[in-house]
């Protein structure tokens, strides 16, 4: 027996005991285990996992993976820390959970690339490139759904921002204080700032005054105009003109708003003339290259 038929044999005897692991008939739990959600106080999963189970091996590659994730990310030129854009998103997941899904997506990806390299038996040089380049592959590939999702999230809460600062500034004028504009706004808006407010509301439920929440909202966010806006309404308890302060940052959100589309407009009408451009130039230069090179072959003969 090889020493690859070993390995093999390994892997497949780790990944079918997790698999058989999550069914019931294979990893019975105990019995108190089992009647702890019927208990008082006992709802949600159990504390204690199975030696052999998903939830144990988490635990144990857990650490590591966050350690060589964070190291990774940086080597990759990302600085934002992963909890921060995890909860940009309101992702259910954790940062160990997703360290350790993209572990496992590391390797997965370098499975696959020492396959390819046995089975077509490269050169060393390029053997060498696949079997880095497929776990590093699969882990920037993880990273960048998470940026993506990430950037998505802020460009959709600028769009949406002047007009959530307006219908701030309406409630507000119209008596209501900054908690029950707040509260309002959240049970009515949709989107992604809905999501924050009804985030930023349970905050406040749970001890936090309006400034700390809606400061901890616009450190997540990383938007700047949601930056301008914070501190506008932190001066709820020193004005009573709040409304209209609050209007005409509206109104400025909504000008930087209007400013990038018109950016954006005029990018696309220059990007309009770029194939006009290379279908007018490539058949004059070869026009021109023509009777060039028949003239340097005749001054040549």
């Amino acid at each position: 027996m090889t020493p690859g038929m070993v390995v093999l044999g390994l892997v497949l005897w780790t990944g079918a005991t997790l698999v058989l692991s999550e069914l019931r008939w294979f990893a019975r739990r105990p019995l108190v285990e089992r009647l702890r959600p019927y208990s008082p106080g006992g709802m949600g999963r159990p504390d204690r996992a199975g030696v052999l189970s998903v939830e144990s091996f988490t635990h144990a590659v857990g650490p590591t993976a966050r350690m060589v994730g964070e190291r990774l990310a940086q080597l990759a030129g990302v600085s934002e820390e992963l909890s921060v854009r995890l909860a940009r998103i309101h992702s259910p997941l954790d940062v160990t959970e997703v360290r350790v899904r993209q572990l496992g997506a590391s390797v997965g990806g370098f499975a696959l690339a020492a396959l390819a390299v046995a089975w077509l038996r490269p050169p060393l040089a390029l053997a060498l490139l696949l079997v880095f380049a497929g776990p590093t592959l699969a882990f920037l590939v993880q990273e960048q759904r998470i940026a993506t999702a990430s950037h998505r999230w802020q460009r959709s809460l600028f769009l949406e921002l002047p007009v959530v600062a307006e219908q701030l500034a309406l409630l507000l004028s119209a008596g209501y204080s900054l908690t029950s504009a707040l509260n309002r706004l959240a049970r009515r808006s949709s989107g992604v700032s809905g999501a924050d407010l009804r985030r930023v509301c349970a905050r406040l439920r749970q001890g936090l005054s309006e400034t700390d929440a809606l400061r901890e909202w616009a450190v997540v966010a990383a938007v700047p105009a949601l930056d301008r806006l914070v501190p506008v309404l932190a001066l709820n308890r020193e004005t009573s003109d709040l409304g209209r302060l609050v209007a005409e940052e509206a109104r400025a959100v909504r000008r930087d708003v209007h400013r990038e589309l018109i950016e954006a407009a005029e990018r696309r009408s220059q990007q309009v003339w770029i194939p006009v451009t290379v279908a007018t130039l490539v058949p004059g230069v070869i026009f021109m290259g023509i009777p060039f090179v028949e003239a340097l072959r005749r001054f040549g003969g």
